[in-house]
């Protein structure tokens, strides 16, 4: 069975779809790859985010509940996102274009900190690994500049060592300091660290993240729903998300794990070039298409925005 792939998609709460959009498409830069439903709740959007090639590895997403409160990350909950940058040269770039709109950054040796408009914890890192970059085309964006991908997640805990021999011997992440783990498989890989939890407990909401899914092979798939069986986690059976397929569990921290297959894909349903440009509904919900282009937010197509002529 081969390792997991390290991350393969971080899912987070927005109560702002639109203004998403505008932040991680518009100033961020990545490519708007998939507008779905909430497949346990098809009332509300969920946006992907990703590179060019809608590729696992670069996977942002987003379930949209309109006006929800902001949340606050606690014990159990990851508090800070972490994407690969190229350069130190790339973080000049970024710290001058978040600044330009509007969002201060904390810089440090090899780093830049922010948050997102609704107080999502985000960090680029310049991270020296073989990993192919995995990049979005952005007009405003120079290539070299460009987010390449997942570098991993940090989250809250109040007792790290409880999480050790499920993430060690049964998911095989390798320690490589104390609270600090890699996901490492035959292409990619992914940190996972912990935090000291603040006394101030955790609330879900805007501005959080749902969970984190790590990327398995399909052949392996049910495999690893069995290993975390037998570590005494309780997956769910493994749920067809049409895109992938998904396994769900708490490790002891409490932190939302998935495990995720690698395909079919986003373009499944949609060719790669037209990716996100339209509501996608699995056949399951398709049924539904009236009544959900009708309850949720209409979104621009970012690529369209950023495509227009200009007039003379």
């Amino acid at each position: 069975m081969k390792n997991l792939d390290g991350i393969h998609h971080i899912s987070s709460i927005t109560a702002d779809a639109p203004g998403n959009v505008a932040f991680y498409a518009g100033v961020l830069g990545l490519r708007l790859v998939k507008k779905t439903v909430n497949q346990d709740d098809p009332t509300v959007y969920h946006l992907f985010y990703a590179d060019e090639n809608a590729s696992a590895g670069a996977d942002m997403t987003f379930f949209e509940y309109p006006g929800v409160s902001r949340g606050r990350a606690g014990a159990g909950m990851i508090h800070r996102i972490a994407f690969r940058v190229g350069s130190e040269r790339a973080l000049d770039f970024w710290s001058e274009r978040l600044a330009g709109h509007g969002t201060d950054t904390e810089r440090a040796e090899g780093r830049l900190r922010f948050a997102d408009p609704e107080g999502l914890g985000l960090e680029l890192i310049v991270d020296d690994v073989t990993d192919a970059p995995l990049i979005a085309e952005h007009p405003e964006i120079p290539a070299e500049n460009a987010l390449q991908g997942f570098a991993g997640v940090r989250a809250y805990s109040s007792a790290p060592e409880r999480s050790q021999s499920l993430l060690e011997d049964t998911l095989r992440f390798r320690s490589t300091d104390p609270g600090e783990f890699e996901s490492r498989g035959e292409k990619r890989g992914s940190f996972y660290g912990y935090d000291p939890a603040p006394a101030e407990r955790g609330t879900s909401g805007a501005g959080t993240v749902h969970h984190v899914a790590w990327s398995s092979t399909l052949e392996d798939h049910a495999a690893w729903r069995e290993k975390v069986v037998a570590s005494g986690a309780r997956p769910t059976p493994i749920i067809d998300r049409y895109y992938f397929k998904s396994i769900y569990f708490r490790e002891p921290s409490g932190v939302l794990f998935e495990i995720a297959t690698l395909g079919p894909g986003f373009t499944t349903d949609e060719p790669l070039e037209h990716l996100g440009e339209r509501i996608s509904l699995p056949p399951p919900f398709e049924h539904l298409r009236a009544q959900v282009e009708r309850t949720l937010t209409p979104l621009p197509n970012p690529r369209a925005a950023s495509e227009a002529p200009t007039k003379a």
